[in-house]
């Protein structure tokens, strides 16, 4: 915002200059995509856009040099006071130890693994269980989850995933292995945050969980397993998986974390709580507190 010199009304406290509007940068914009059109089309239309390109620009120029175009702008002064209802209260003193960061103590890496591996194996009985049961061959929930990975394997029929086929074998290992990986890593990075029910949260909540989101997205990941999937025997699946998996995984020791390290040794040693001290005011200071409490209200 400036004040321009040549304007009447720059010495007016209640006028302030803006900068006048302008339509060249719209002109210059169709110029330049008219010249863009007439190279795939005709020759006229790209003239037209060199025309209004170059007019654009100079009249854009003259409104800024020499001197800027400016408007005046009638300013309303109207007075503000502020006002705050909070009162004024005694803050606690601050804690010499860093702000937490939940857990502290977390497993490790290698932990989810194993809790992956064991989960993975045992999600194949149930899964197992139902081929038996339904389709009179084991092979089947097999082959339903490699074809997933087979685009030929769309149309199959239930009699061609009966069989065994040692492509969809190594594909529905390699996929149901790294799934099992990356779910047991999560869930060894998951339940130290809920260390009151680990079983609860590996074996139930976890796979209501992952049960909705897979059910929401499995159109668009495998079609087929969309179509052929039996819930209620996937739903038993994870929990096998969740059950087995959360109770590998609490079965070994966690690890300390860098938060852990970084607290005070009194608190590590547990000499000391990390609750902040408890602060007792008398009588006397209790009323020159209200005290100013109501001036800061005035």
């Amino acid at each position: 915002m400036q004040h321009d010199p040549h304007d009447p009304h720059a010495t007016d406290t209640n006028v302030i200059q803006l900068p006048a509007p302008t339509a060249y940068p719209m002109v210059m914009s169709l110029g330049i995509a008219l010249m863009c059109t007439g190279l795939v089309t005709n020759i006229v239309i790209g003239i037209l856009g060199l025309v209004l390109t170059l007019w654009s620009i100079v009249g854009w120029f003259l409104q800024v040099f020499p001197h800027e175009a400016h408007i005046p702008v009638a300013v309303e002064i109207e007075p503000i006071e502020i006002s705050t209802s909070r009162t004024l209260g005694r803050r606690a003193p601050a804690s010499e130890k860093p702000r937490l960061v939940i857990p502290v103590e977390t497993f490790q890496i290698t932990t989810g693994i194993k809790g992956g591996i064991a989960g993975g194996i045992a999600m194949t009985v149930p899964a197992g269980i139902f081929s038996l049961i339904k389709y009179h061959s084991f092979w089947y929930a097999t082959n339903l989850l490699a074809a997933g990975g087979f685009v030929s394997w769309a149309g199959a029929s239930d009699a061609f995933l009966s069989e065994f086929h040692l492509r969809g074998a190594l594909a529905a290992l390699i996929i149901h292995g790294l799934t099992s990986l990356l779910v047991g890593l999560l869930y060894g990075a998951m339940l130290p945050m809920f260390p009151r029910w680990p079983i609860l949260t590996a074996g139930v909540a976890a796979p209501i969980m992952f049960t909705v989101i897979l059910h929401s997205g499995i159109g668009v990941i495998s079609p087929i397993l969309n179509q052929r999937i039996d819930w209620f025997w996937f739903f038993i699946s994870l929990i096998a998986f969740g059950l087995v998996c959360g109770y590998v995984v609490n079965l070994h020791t966690k690890v300390r974390t860098a938060q852990f390290r970084a607290l005070p040794f009194a608190v590590r040693a547990g000499l000391h709580t990390d609750t902040f001290p408890v602060i007792h005011v008398d009588a006397q200071e209790k009323k020159d507190l209200d005290h100013k409490d109501k001036d800061a209200q005035q």
